[in-house]
């Protein structure tokens, strides 16, 4: 642990802290957090999608400017890994199982449950319900990843600065201010969100996993079970953390985006085919079309649509802020030697596409099943409507493990992926942190997970992220902004140099 920072002894104190807020007082904890959440998000809502638009049209600029060509790293430097494990990894610690849940959940939520626009059950709700799932997992939520992970590249691969969120505000307030006070409690607020995310993450995928064993095979669906699933995860991950980028994450992340790729293939032969291309088009270009409408909707005149928009447009925005720090930290650690536009068209285009496809298929497949009335999914829990839907179509057995096991291969690299981050951001920026400081990281976010399942505190946790993202998305803007400001005076030194008179 000689590795270790201030950060580590703070963001460690500032954790137990919440475990024991959460074993003492759950109740407490929910109300208090959902409080300050609900506040934030009618206050600042306005805030959030500004923000966030913003940024993606800053990565847009980037990419297509003169930047664009800029190396991460010396100029004759290889990327380190192939593309395609860059990709899978990227993908696999930006959207994990979240994708393989949500896919089905969030498509009939939309349009059976609680429908943006439309009357429920019609198809003006069906067609928005596959538009908005786009909508909230496509381009806005991989360039705010985009943005911290090209920064933090730029300032540790081509400054030489530590991989440190404070590291990259360096030009804006100084070195003697970022790397004081003011500094390590911005590392602090990164490490925080992400133990919090992760820990949330790592019970919500624990309660997912049995819930698919109870439906096939009438596992028992309790916290026993939870926490053996939890067990055996947080065995997997840390040795995952413990085997390094280059072998065990990689190589979890390749297998598994060859699953979940075959799992796509078999649900779009075996389910509705021609439905699944059609709606895709068409939603497609309803995304297309009404992206800026829907990305600037406030609703400031309907309190019903404003408040749809609060429990998911804006929960989303904050969410995806909240969980920047890790996964763009992340995506920068195995960026090195890429430019800056293959960088963000790789992390901002591809995972985008990749996610619509995810929800065409998984989506409409639920839809179709909902609109003819064959199955009821929307009266499903949201832990087992994916295993609903596979059960009506042929093969269901089989797909329904194979989900299973690509929930849990996605939890791990999720946790792995974190847990190595974690490391990064207490060890002052190491890019292959020490394997002391990776276990204790893994066994507090599981030790957290833990807890949390057992005494109901999730949805406080949650709202943590909430509230964590509001100073946080502050931070990401200040990142640019130091970003644009040091890349332009390295510019404008070089140009100089080239004109002086010799």
């Amino acid at each position: 642990m000689k590795q270790t920072t201030q950060v580590f002894w703070y963001a460690l104190a500032i954790s137990f802290m919440v475990v024991i807020w959460g074993v003492a007082a759950p109740g407490n904890l929910n109300a208090f957090t959902s409080a300050v959440t609900s506040r934030i998000l009618m206050t600042f809502g306005w805030f959030y999608l500004l923000i966030v638009i913003a940024i993606l049209l800053f990565c847009v600029y980037l990419m297509f400017s003169r930047f664009g060509q800029m190396k991460l790293g010396k100029p004759d430097e290889e990327p380190e890994f192939s593309r395609p494990s860059w990709f899978a990894m990227l993908f696999s610690a930006g959207m994990g199982m979240g994708l393989v849940f949500w896919t089905t959940a969030e498509p009939i939520s939309h349009a059976f449950v609680s429908s943006p626009l439309a009357e429920e059950g019609t198809d003006a709700a069906i067609r928005d319900a596959l538009k908005y799932s786009f909508f909230h997992w496509g381009v806005h939520a991989w360039a705010v990843y985009g943005i911290v992970g090209l920064v933090l590249a730029y300032f540790k691969f081509n400054r030489g600065a530590p991989g440190l969120i404070s590291a990259t505000l360096t030009p804006l307030f100084g070195h003697s201010l970022m790397s004081g006070a003011l500094g390590k409690w911005i590392d602090v607020l990164a490490v925080f969100a992400t133990v919090v995310g992760v820990a949330a993450t790592l019970g919500f995928g624990s309660a997912q996993i049995t819930g698919g064993l109870s439906f096939l095979f009438d596992v028992p669906n309790n916290f026993l079970v939870q926490l053996i699933v939890l067990a055996v995860a947080t065995v997997l991950f840390i040795w995952s953390a413990w085997s390094g980028i280059g072998r065990g994450i990689k190589y979890l992340s390749n297998i598994n985006m060859g699953l979940a790729a075959l799992l796509l293939v078999l649900l779009f032969i075996l389910g509705p085919s021609m439905y699944i291309l059609n709606m895709f088009t068409h939603t497609l270009g309803g995304y297309l079309s009404d992206f800026f409408a829907m990305s600037l909707r406030l609703a400031p005149l309907d309190q019903e649509s404003r408040n749809w928009i609060n429990n998911w447009t804006i929960f989303y925005w904050a969410w995806w802020i909240s969980w920047s720090p890790f996964v763009g930290i992340f995506i920068a650690r195995i960026s090195k030697g890429r430019t800056v536009k293959e960088f963000l068209f790789g992390v901002l285009l591809l995972p985008s596409l990749l996610c619509f496809i995810f929800f065409a298929v998984f989506g409409v497949s639920a839809l179709r099943l909902e609109q003819l009335g064959i199955a009821a999914i929307s009266k499903l829990s949201l832990e087992t409507s994916t295993f609903g839907v596979l059960a009506e179509y042929p093969l269901s057995t089989f797909m329904s493990i194979l989900t299973i096991l690509v929930i849990a291969i996605f939890f791990i690299t999720s946790a792995d992926s974190a847990t190595f981050v974690l490391g990064m951001l207490t060890t002052n920026g190491l890019l292959n942190p020490g394997n002391s400081v990776k276990i204790t990281w893994g066994l507090i976010q599981s030790a957290i997970a833990a807890v949390v399942m057992y005494f109901g505190g999730t949805q406080g946790l949650q709202n943590m992220l909430i509230i964590a993202a509001l100073p946080f998305a502050v931070v990401i803007v200040l990142m640019g902004v130091s970003f644009l400001k040091d890349i332009r005076s390295i510019v404008h030194s070089r140009r100089k140099k080239r004109e002086k008179p010799i």
